[in-house]
């Protein structure tokens, strides 16, 4: 995620070679590199408190019989 987008290299191909070459690309992503990137979109989804913040407690009552 840290690499800038070379603008000199231009593929042109259609959706499907694109989605293609998505999978392959994943396919071959390290179990880390993948790790990170879904931390990333998560933080810029729903800000950094989705990946530092703790989860809410929730208590539950029942009866015993």
């Amino acid at each position: 995620m840290a690499e800038r987008m070379n603008r000199k290299h231009v593929v042109i191909a259609t959706a499907q070679e694109h989605d293609k070459a998505d999978r392959e690309y994943w396919a071959q992503a390290t179990f880390e590199e993948k790790l990170r990137t879904i931390t990333y979109l998560r933080e810029c989804f729903y800000g950094p408190e989705s990946t530092t913040g703790r989860l809410q407690r929730v208590y539950r009552f029942s009866q015993r019989s």
